[in-house]
């Protein structure tokens, strides 16, 4: 699934070429995009409209039309965006015509991405409050933060890096880079992590996206970048999807395993796996 490095791309390719332009043409070719919206309510509200922001919002591509118009796009696990992409390209599901003769088309095989409308600041606002935390890269984001949002959170830490609610934008492979980083057991209880270890996993967040986005993403199956070109963050995983091999910081092995339904890596040599609480004596099972 795209995640943030693998959208800000997107939107850095793609805003010099759209921003001032006007979306002079909308097709939606598969209704399932916009539900609950009928597709022709959606090309009603943003057709004819100028783009004066194309901008981002944890895994969101966010449209800024002229008068208080949003188009909030989420790629999904398998959705690419593509600038004029040759016409035999497969999975179209949108199609977005500029008026200056260019288009982009929204291509997704298993037809997971979505596209949101909100009428007004408020209505976009809203619409993300409910779903995002705070952005990554932003000012506001460092260890002080973290440990707040974590503070008496059982879940292991890992799937608190993938809840959206808490953290906007980090996914599966920048978590588990952003915990090799820290040296931080995936599955310890975020509620128990120090203060030195919330600084640590701050800037290792910070560290795993900007060097994802440095690399252009990650391409593992569908993400392309807006003119098809892969990206190349894979080339440079340390742990991710990289089981059996060594340890580029102690040559030991790095193991998968499974936390909160996602395929996991991660060196426990590196990262030392929490122990378990013994229970006292006498204590009975309820």
């Amino acid at each position: 699934m795209p995640e943030l490095p693998e959208v800000e791309t997107i939107r850095a390719q793609l805003a010099p070429l759209v921003e001032g332009r006007t979306l002079a043409v909308l097709e939606i070719a598969d209704p399932r995009w916009c539900l609950p919206l009928a597709p022709e309510a959606v090309v009603e509200a943003v057709a004819g409209r100028r783009v004066e922001r194309l901008g981002r919002r944890g895994k969101y591509l966010t449209w800024e039309l002229e008068d208080d118009v949003h188009l909030l796009m989420h790629l999904r696990m398998t959705g690419t965006l593509l600038y004029d992409p040759p016409a035999a390209t497969p999975y179209g599901r949108v199609r977005f015509g500029l008026d200056d003769g260019h288009e982009l088309r929204f291509c997704d095989p298993r037809r997971f991405g979505t596209g949101e409308l909100a009428l007004g600041t408020g209505a976009r606002d809203a619409f993300f409050a409910a779903r995002l935390g705070l952005e990554p890269l932003s000012d506001e984001f460092d260890g002080a933060a973290l440990r707040a949002l974590a503070r008496g959170r059982r879940a292991p830490v890992k799937a608190f890096l993938l809840d959206q609610r808490r953290i906007a934008g980090v996914g599966n492979i920048y978590a588990d880079e952003a915990l090799f980083r820290a040296r931080i057991h995936p599955l310890r209880p975020a509620g128990t992590l120090t203060r030195a270890q919330c600084d640590a996993l701050a800037d290792a967040v910070r560290a795993a996206l900007a060097a994802g986005l440095a690399a252009g993403g990650a391409t593992i199956d569908d993400f392309r970048h807006a003119d098809g070109v892969m990206g190349s963050f894979q080339d440079e995983f340390l742990v991710h999807r990289r089981r059996g091999e060594p340890c580029p910081v102690c040559g030991g092995e790095v193991v998968k395993f499974v936390v909160a339904g996602r395929g996991t890596y991660a060196c426990e040599s590196c990262q030392p796996r929490p122990r378990r609480r013994r229970r006292p004596a006498g204590a009975r099972v309820a």
